[in-house]
C-alpha cells in the first residue's frame, strides 16, 4: 500500500439498539493499540510520523478530521492535492489506513471524541522509526473547514 485508503463499515439498529462495525478490517498484523481523547474539540495534534509503521485509525465516539501527508511532501506550503483528508464519525463507522512513509495528524470536531490507533509495530519497533514535526511545519490551512 502506497497511500492512505479507507475501510468502510456500517450500522445496524434495531429495538435493542444500534450495533457498529468495520467488517472488512483484519487485525493481522496489528501488534498494539492506544485510544486519544483531547481535552478540547477544535484540538489538533499533529504531526506524527513513521518511514515503515502502518497506522489504522478509528474514531470510537465524537468526530475528526484526519490528515495524512507524505514525509517528503510535509512542508508548510504543501498544496490540498497531495494531501489525504478525511472526516471519521462514530456515526459512519471507517477505518483509516495509513501506511509507512506518512505523517498522520487529527483534530476533534466534536467534544468527547475518542480516537483509537492500531499499529503494525511494537513499542520498540517504533521508537525508531518515529519522526515529528511541529503543528506549523506543514500547511496550517489544512484544518479549515469551509462553509458550504
Amino acid at each position: 500500500m502506497d497511500k492512505p485508503v479507507i475501510i468502510n463499515g456500517g450500522l445496524a439498529s434495531d429495538d435493542r439498539g444500534t450495533l457498529s462495525f468495520v467488517n472488512d478490517f483484519n487485525f493481522e498484523g496489528v501488534k498494539r493499540f492506544y485510544m486519544v481523547e483531547n481535552h478540547e474539540s477544535g484540538f489538533i495534534r499533529a504531526w506524527h510520523g513513521h518511514r515503515h509503521e502502518k497506522k489504522y485509525i478509528y474514531v470510537v465516539s465524537g468526530a475528526a478530521l484526519i490528515i495524512a501527508v507524505k514525509l517528503e511532501d510535509a512542508k508548510p506550503d504543501t498544496p490540498p492535492e497531495k494531501v489525504f483528508r478525511t472526516v471519521l464519525t462514530d456515526r459512519s463507522p471507517k477505518i483509516v489506513v495509513v501506511p509507512g512513509g506518512y505523517y498522520n495528524a487529527f483534530k476533534t470536531l466534536t467534544p468527547g471524541t475518542k480516537v483509537i490507533f492500531f499499529s503494525d509495530a511494537s513499542m520498540e519497533e517504533t521508537k525508531n522509526d518515529d519522526v515529528r514535526l511541529p503543528y506549523e511545519a506543514v500547511n496550517t490551512k489544512l484544518w479549515e473547514i469551509p462553509y458550504r
